[in-house]
């Protein structure tokens, strides 16, 4: 795309950079964006949602302010957005991060965001409404781990990949077999062509030392206590459990806190907790299937731009 690093141009056409919650790739994405007139486009799954600025951790409207920044906050909560509609959304921002002649920074924590923008995606046929509702349904019926049973019932190969608590993984797979009649790991094994198809890319992965990591965490939730992050889950005590946006971090023990149920010290613990763990799965899924990614140690944001400057020079 003939963009340049100080004086030298970037042999890449984007630039993708992944990594765990509290790793800093939103302030090294914004800080090379700045440095090679590029433009932010988002791949974490939650920050989409226009109603979870705090418990997301989107970017401030200062820092969207200072360059461009695309897909945060464009989509409503009650919406079930999916990485077949981001990867549409994506396809529209890297155009239109070309035709204002920008470097298109691809930043977030969701693996399978990534994975349709470098592998593809199965071209899995649309569920029938009819469909998508006897499959709740049959959730309020069973709970998740009764709809899971089920599942391992009908389809064990997709089943053996789930958790058996993860409530829309869970829903989605249950209701492409009984759409489809094949299994949705089948589906997923047909990839269709990436976004990215054809390109130039420079991946990173950000990796933070474990300590470091929770002590991350941990200040991050405060801080999020500390800016309304209890108002914005107050504000979110309506939503539909199954919905995407339902699974923020933080968003059930501030409803616990809000009701009395937990302490704030508890509500800390668990908090914190609950992302540590998340975070051990994001990098599960990126040693799997980003292990030939450039991996930087992400202990400080100077860290990262001087590896990221090295190998884009």
């Amino acid at each position: 795309m003939g963009e340049s690093l100080g004086h030298t141009a970037i042999p890449f056409d984007a630039v993708l950079i992944a990594g765990p919650t509290a790793s800093g790739k939103s302030a090294s994405a914004l800080a090379l964006a700045e440095a090679v007139g590029g433009v932010v486009v988002n791949a974490d799954s939650m920050q989409v949602y226009r109603e979870i600025r705090i418990l997301s951790a989107r970017p401030s409207d200062a820092d969207m302010a200072r360059v461009p920044h695309l897909l945060y906050g464009h989509v409503g909560a009650s919406e079930r957005y999916s990485v077949g509609r981001y990867q549409t959304d994506a396809i529209a921002a890297l155009a239109e991060a070309r035709a204002q002649h920008r470097l298109p920074i691809f930043t977030g924590g969701t693996g399978l965001y990534f994975a349709a923008l470098t592998e593809g995606l199965a071209d899995i046929p649309t569920v029938p409404g009819s469909v998508r509702k006897e499959t709740r349904d049959k959730l309020d019926a069973l709970g998740v781990s009764g709809l899971h049973a089920e599942l391992a019932a009908r389809d064990p190969l997709t089943s053996a990949q789930l958790r058996p608590t993860d409530t829309q993984r869970v829903l989605r797979a249950y209701e492409v077999f009984e759409a489809t009649g094949r299994p949705l790991a089948s589906w997923q094994q047909e990839a269709g062509t990436p976004v990215l198809a054809g390109l130039r890319l420079a991946r990173f992965v950000l990796e933070v030392p474990r300590h470091e990591l929770r002590e991350r965490i941990e200040a991050r939730f405060r801080a999020m206590l500390a800016t309304g992050a209890c108002a914005e889950a107050a504000a979110l005590s309506g939503l539909d459990p199954t919905l995407p946006a339902a699974k923020i971090l933080g968003l059930r023990e501030l409803r616990a806190l809000d009701q009395g149920l937990m302490s704030e010290v508890d509500v800390v613990s668990a908090a914190v907790t609950a992302t540590r763990q998340f975070a051990k799965r994001q990098m599960t899924w990126f040693r799997h299937r980003m292990a030939e990614w450039t991996w930087i140690n992400a202990g400080a944001e100077r860290n990262n731009m001087s590896v990221m400057r090295h190998f884009l020079s």
